[in-house]
């Protein structure tokens, strides 16, 4: 019995010593999700982008795989900016909803300009993206800032 105890114990020891060892290792995982999309990824968005303006500007033919680029280039950015919102996406934010303005989709258009002004207000974009929804005819919503934000300047 003793002996059986004995090993059962050691068993849960080696597990525990296992579990440990993985366990920091998935919390490496996690925090490298959270660091932010790579430069060369964020460099295609960019590209992918560009191209995109340019079809529009040169009047070429806008295919439906053009309008899926363009929502996925949307969706991989909003994502990203649950996890962390660098200054670098503003004009990605700018130069899309550009691209969704000038295609008739305002709707679209206004989310990105708004994004622009809540979370990049400190950007070049800001007052451009402001100047563009006073011209659509938007209601600006600038966001709210506590007693707290105003005390950590």
């Amino acid at each position: 019995m003793k002996q059986t105890l004995s090993v059962l114990v050691l068993v849960l020891f080696i597990m525990g010593l296992i579990l440990n060892q993985a366990l920091p290792a998935d919390a490496a995982k996690k925090t490298a999700k959270k660091k932010g999309l790579a430069p060369d990824v964020i460099a295609q968005i960019v590209e992918k982008t560009d191209n995109l303006t340019k079809k529009i500007y040169e009047k070429e033919l806008y295919t439906p795989e053009d309008a899926n680029t363009l929502i996925s280039l949307k969706l991989q950015l909003d994502e990203q900016m649950d996890i962390l919102p660098e200054a670098s996406f503003a004009p990605i934010y700018f130069k899309i909803g550009n691209i969704f303005r000038m295609r008739g989709n305002e709707k679209d258009a206004i989310i990105c300009y708004q994004t622009i002004l809540e979370n990049f207000s400190q950007t070049a974009y800001a007052p451009k993206s402001r100047d563009i929804l006073e011209e659509m005819g938007v209601e600006i919503k600038m966001p709210v800032k506590s007693e707290e934000d105003e005390d950590d300047f």
